[in-house]
């Protein structure tokens, strides 16, 4: 008897039981077989529904507490619904057990296929994901893999600096010098071999002498750093041409598409060393100054006596009448005041530092001691002033001092305003533009 299990069955009658009374397990099944013979038919008799193994063997638990009985009864069955559905009805006209009063009820019927089913999906999934991230890595995946070991195998140690280079750099006549190993890296990528790294700031022999015997163009980053690169490579080697990654960027960083449009952008040695001169230091200085003097003519200030040869230099205004404002007016003289105060060595170490902001539009934030408190940008230094509040002894920036800035400045007691430019006077601080200094 009992030829199927649960685990081979279509579905699973479940049903508790509740005796008033104590009996024992064999008591229960003897009273299922016995109270629903003859009910439901020849083709529905447990007997032979279990028999011919569409009904499995009856499981039946029960416990006795306080002189009541109670337990499951749980049964497998192969039938169709229907018919499964009958035989679960037929075990509530049970109601006695033995000598004592019982009551059966059933809880459900659980079709054990849509739980096999459920697990069937979730396990699929599992496999599905292991196989997604550990057996089948996709074609990209491989691609990158074998591009990259690719990539690495044909990076050589070139000369007596063990400088990172592609293979390609005694044969070919052209040469490509960048920065660091990494961007060496990326133009192996895009299938440019004839490229050398400097590994470093400062120009190595072996660049310094490949210069004299190929046509070599230098490709550097698109900052401030690739722009002092450039000046060294101008003095100490023999390059041909000079390119750089767009602002911001990095030659690690590029696309094929940047890098061959930064290469077709090289310019010749010759032009970027007037590009350079023309952004050195003093002339970076001296130039935001010319400008903006036409507007400032009208109210003679400290921009207007610190250099008589911008008179002269501003053909719009002629020369007696820039001169007529200025004889009965000494009124500038007590702006100059406050710049009696500053030492040499403030001087020297504001227009350092303003140098180094040119183009930045940053500013610097200094205490008594000029040490830096902080950087910010330019569009924040009010904010920053506002919320120091007190402490700041000079505040340096790459712009224009207006009177929002100006009047924040004096409120929180800063000392020295230093800026490219101003569009105020104010007596309260001491205003020092790049042509002071």
């Amino acid at each position: 008897m009992g030829k199927i299990s649960p685990v081979s069955s279509k579905y699973i009658i479940n049903a508790s039981i509740e005796i008033e009374g104590v009996v024992d397990r064999p008591d229960v099944i003897g009273a299922i077989f016995g109270q629903t013979e003859g009910l439901l038919g020849a083709d529905l008799e447990l007997r032979e529904l279990q028999r011919s193994g569409r009904i499995g063997r009856i499981e039946v638990n029960v416990d006795t507490r306080t002189g009541k009985t109670q337990g499951t009864i749980v049964i497998p069955s192969s039938l169709d619904k229907a018919e499964t559905a009958i035989v679960a009805a037929a075990l509530e006209i049970i109601q006695r057990i033995g000598p004592c009063n019982a009551k059966i009820q059933v809880k459900d019927i659980e079709d054990v296929r849509i739980s096999k089913r459920n697990f069937v999906v979730e396990r699929a999934k599992e496999l599905l994901k292991k196989l997604m991230d550990q057996v089948m890595p996709d074609s990209q995946e491989l691609a990158d893999e074998v591009s990259h070991s690719v990539r690495i195998m044909e990076v050589v140690e070139y000369g007596r600096d063990r400088l990172p280079a592609g293979p390609a750099i005694d044969e070919s006549d052209e040469l490509i010098v960048v920065e660091g190993r990494a961007d060496v890296l990326n133009l192996l990528k895009h299938g440019f071999k004839n490229v050398i790294a400097m590994n470093g700031t400062s120009c190595p022999q072996t660049v310094i002498d490949l210069s004299r015997k190929k046509e070599v163009i230098a490709f550097v980053d698109g900052d401030r750093g690739g722009n002092l690169i450039i000046k060294e490579l101008i003095v100490v080697g023999e390059f041909d041409f000079v390119t750089k990654a767009p602002d911001g960027k990095e030659v690690e960083e590029l696309t094929k598409k940047e890098i061959h449009k930064a290469l077709r952008s090289k310019i010749t040695i010759e032009q970027a060393k007037l590009e350079l001169n023309s952004l050195d230091t003093s002339e970076a200085i001296k130039r935001p100054m010319i400008a903006p003097r036409r507007p400032m003519m009208v109210r003679p200030n400290i921009r207007q006596m610190s250099r008589p040869a911008f008179a002269s230099s501003t053909p719009p205004v002629p020369a007696p009448a820039a001169a007529a404002p200025m004889a009965p007016r000494p009124a500038p003289a007590p702006v100059f005041t406050p710049k009696k105060d500053m030492s040499d060595d403030e001087k020297q170490k504001f227009s350092g530092m303003l140098e180094n902001l040119i183009g930045t539009r940053g500013a610097y934030v200094l205490d008594n001691s000029l040490n830096v408190l902080g950087k910010v940008p330019f569009t924040e230094l009010a904010t920053t002033l506002k919320s120091l509040n007190t402490g700041v002894y000079a505040v340096v920036f790459d712009g224009a001092a207006d009177k929002a800035i100006v009047d924040v400045a004096a409120q929180v007691g800063v000392k020295h305003v230093i800026a490219m430019d101003t569009k105020v006077s104010d007596g309260r601080l001491n205003i020092v533009t790049a042509g002071d200094l």
